[in-house]
């Protein structure tokens, strides 16, 4: 019986529940018929229904009008509840439109960590009322989360090829090999591959952005073969270069700062920086809602001013001194081998 009333009612119309709301506060059904502008047996025709769907009477006529039985009673509450509900969402979606507020999940690959924080609280200042959620993982991570639709955007520099996508791109992304200031090669001008083939090279995890990048870099001059260490940060691997454990390829825009504090250097390799480009990007199929298309268009816009500046660097084989800004500058952005995996 508990089965058969609850399938009954999950047959009950929005309709229905207001044609037993206006008869209640008109008294009358012609009165309802006039309020919903609709016809009396309309009316009717509604009640009988939801009266059929409740399994019981619900309303019955007194010497002073209509007066709603207790299942009325309830229904009506139950009406006003899914009104105030319609309500409070129709408010909610109003916010959307007007860009009020609104939520918007991003997923940044973990190199982007450097830079994305500060270009979102940018974002945020301007729209104060836009909930943000950043999530952050490596590559491997953050495309699964972009496929499964549980990501509104996500900042790459490898945009997946297995789903459908768009992408928008914002800057260059350079690629370099570090070492510590008094390892041997530091000072080195040129440097080919093959001299860095007996060095240990600290490796991101599988999955990693970085780390499909070094391999192809490494398959590419013949050096598959290098022997490494695998690490799962950047931070590791950054502190453990400075230890003397070795060697890494790893994106120039994470290590600024230790570049300019002495305690990293940049090797001068041939072929090197390798460029890819970053993107903000999202599942072609996905709507965006105001709010995150608001963020689309400012990470496309100016998603590039906060990438970090490649600070001017010493070297040991420049005895006159530092090279100038200029000069160091275009060894950052020249782009010698461009990779372009998407």
């Amino acid at each position: 019986m508990k089965e058969k009333l609850n399938r009954d009612m999950r047959r009950v119309t929005l309709k229905q529940l207001r044609a037993l709301e206006a008869v209640m506060k008109a008294g009358s059904l012609s009165g309802a018929a006039e309020t919903l502008h609709v016809t009396p047996p309309a009316v009717a025709m509604q009640i009988r229904l939801l009266e059929a769907a409740a399994g019981m009477p619900l309303f019955q006529r007194t010497e002073h009008g209509l007066r709603a039985t207790d299942g009325g009673r309830e229904l009506l509450a139950t009406t006003s509840l899914i009104e105030d509900a319609l309500a409070e969402c129709g408010e909610a979606l109003e916010t959307l439109r007007g860009m009020d507020g609104g939520r918007v999940s991003v997923g940044v690959v973990s190199t982007a960590k450097y830079f994305a924080p500060r270009a979102l609280a940018d974002f945020a200042k301007e729209h104060p009322k836009v909930e943000m959620q950043l999530h952050i993982g490596n590559r491997a991570e953050m495309i699964e989360a972009l496929r499964n639709y549980d990501l509104d955007l996500a900042i790459t520099s490898r945009p997946p090829d297995d789903f459908a996508i768009e992408r928008a791109g914002f800057g260059n992304h350079p690629h370099i090999i570090i070492g510590p200031p008094e390892h041997p090669l530091a000072g080195r001008r040129r440097l080919t591959l093959e001299e860095l083939a007996d060095e240990p090279f600290l490796l991101r995890e599988k999955g990693s952005g970085t780390r499909h990048l070094m391999e192809k870099m490494l398959a590419k001059a013949g050096l598959a073969g290098s022997r490494g260490m695998e690490i799962g940060s950047n931070e590791t691997i950054k502190q453990s270069v400075m230890a003397g454990l070795g060697i890494a390829l790893i994106s120039a825009h994470t290590v600024c700062a230790e570049i300019q504090d002495g305690r990293l250097t940049p090797f001068d390799v041939r072929g090197l920086p390798l460029n890819t480009r970053w993107f903000v990007i999202k599942r072609k199929d996905k709507r965006l809602l105001p709010a995150a298309q608001a963020v689309w268009d400012f990470l496309a816009r100016s998603g590039g001013r906060f990438l970090p500046e490649i600070p001017v660097v010493k070297r040991k084989a420049l005895r006159a001194g530092p090279r100038t800004k200029s000069r160091a500058k275009a060894i950052a952005d020249r782009s010698k081998l461009e990779v372009t995996d998407q």
